[in-house]
């Protein structure tokens, strides 16, 4: 099966999001990435409710949102109505995560879980049948432009035996320096959804870029 490819609009040109919205309709991409950060959990602040419902008016693909914030449970109503089709929490930000994936579930999203770099797969043992994608970050989160982290590759294969010993169906997306060079090897290790930001929209390509992903 050929990977998702979730272009990251953190990376897009933000005077012109309308023109990155529709490149990206018109492209070989199958979702929109969005990353909330709230300037608490990360050192940055991204975006809102304004620009997710802004992308959501021009957007015809599904819209992956990642929200990058403390006490998600307060704002994961609202980033729905906006238009979220795919809400992911970090597990280091929710004490009380399976409450946070049955609130999400509830809303008729899809339940994503963020992992740091240096958090264990295996902390999803006793949640992995509930949700429906497990986001890696491959940088650390808040900023866009970082180096891949090496050890994601061992991480990938952590996580994909730890869905299919619990019979779950969760994606495995990776997010943070993803590029043509590690695509391939990504994919092998067992990776579903690559989230595409700086390789995608420094390109004066960026279709082809996505062709390219989504063909690794």
């Amino acid at each position: 099966m050929p990977p998702i490819v979730a272009p990251s609009i953190l990376a897009a040109d933000f005077a012109n999001l309308q023109r990155e919205i529709e490149m990206i309709n018109q492209s070989a991409a199958d979702w929109i990435h969005v990353d909330v950060m709230d300037g608490v959990f990360v050192p940055n602040i991204s975006m809102g409710i304004p620009v997710l419902e802004s992308v959501k008016r021009h957007a015809n693909k599904p819209i992956d949102v990642h929200l990058m914030i403390v006490q998600p449970e307060k704002m994961v109503d609202a980033f729905r109505k906006a238009g979220a089709d795919t809400i992911s929490v970090h597990i280091e930000a929710c004490p009380h995560l399976h409450r946070n994936i049955q609130q999400i579930k509830a809303l008729g999203a899809k339940a994503g879980v963020a992992v740091n770099p240096h958090t264990p797969v295996s902390h999803l043992e006793n949640i992995i049948r509930e949700i429906d994608l497990v986001c890696l970050m491959s940088v650390n989160p808040g900023f866009g432009g970082q180096k891949f982290i090496e050890h994601t590759y061992q991480k990938i294969k952590d996580l994909k035996h730890l869905i299919t010993l619990n019979g779950s169906s969760a994606l495995i997306e990776i997010d943070g320096g993803v590029n043509a060079n590690n695509a391939v090897p990504l994919l092998n290790a067992g990776a579903d959804v690559l989230v595409a930001g700086n390789v995608v929209f420094s390109s004066s390509d960026p279709q082809q870029v996505i062709r390219q992903l989504k063909g690794a």
